[in-house]
């Protein structure tokens, strides 16, 4: 479903500060994966969602979603495959439209189509549906603006948004890290139930190795730009935060990879 070949991504190439940030990354991932990857910062983690998103182009290397070469799309012409949710639950969603208004969105997302004509009452049933799988009494306030909401709420919608239209590939950019402990496991298990509803092809970022033990097929560790080892089967269920930590201890610091 997903497959990285060879991508390479410097910054300030010439200069003194001079970064490679994706070094020969190579990543495959089938369909109805759910791969987790952890690294410390400047790993290469964000350089490898934002080239596999569109918004970073390559130096060189090759991005391919369902077979198709999508290495020159730009972020808008991969929107209809690719759904990302970020850390910041700021940014996933349109701060002055209601609740219904931004999933209408979602839904019409790569379409040429007005919200007053798509906000129909058979969307709305629909959007209250799939917002009470979360026991946030969020199919309640569909009419509400989502700048009314907390950071949690508005996690949890943008969450709802990227995994309705159901994605070729879906990315989580560490969607957790900014919530408080009770939401940030409510989020999580909506994840966990509509990755396996959809049979969605996941990558999820997280500094949380409790989540990277407990949830995926797959631990990718990262470091310096490239996939340094991966971890799956028996061998990954019987990890443990520890041996965890301490697989990984050499290349990366263990403060950045606690549990939270």
């Amino acid at each position: 479903m997903l497959e990285i070949r060879n991508a390479v991504k410097r910054f300030n190439v010439g200069q003194p500060d001079e970064k490679t940030a994706l070094d020969g990354l190579a990543l495959r991932l089938a369909a109805g994966e759910f791969g987790i990857v952890i690294g410390s910062n400047g790993a290469g983690k964000s350089s490898m969602f934002n080239a596999v998103s569109g918004a970073l182009r390559l130096d060189s290397g090759q991005v391919l979603i369902a077979g198709d070469d999508v290495t020159a799309e730009p972020v808008h012409r991969r929107a209809t495959r690719v759904a990302r949710v970020f850390q910041d639950p700021m940014r996933g969603t349109a701060a002055s439209m209601t609740i219904a208004e931004n999933m209408l969105l979602a839904d019409l997302r790569g379409q040429r189509r007005g919200l007053g004509r798509g906000l129909t009452a058979a969307r709305r049933r629909l959007y209250g549906e799939r917002l009470s799988v979360l026991g946030l009494g969020l199919e309640n306030r569909l009419d509400s603006r989502v700048d009314l909401l907390s950071g949690g709420q508005r996690q949890a919608v943008s969450l709802i948004m990227a995994v309705s239209s159901q994605p070729a590939l879906l990315l989580l950019d560490e969607h957790t890290a900014a919530l408080d402990p009770r939401t940030a496991d409510l989020v999580m298990a909506a994840t966990v139930q509509a990755v396996q509803a959809f049979n969605l092809t996941t990558l999820m970022v997280t500094h949380n190795m409790q989540h990277a033990i407990d949830h995926g097929d797959r631990v990718i560790m990262m470091d310096a730009g490239k996939v340094r080892t991966e971890i799956a089967g028996d061998a990954r269920r019987q990890l443990t935060v520890p041996a965890l930590v301490e697989l990984f201890a050499v290349k990366t610091d263990a403060m950045l990879l606690s549990v939270h």
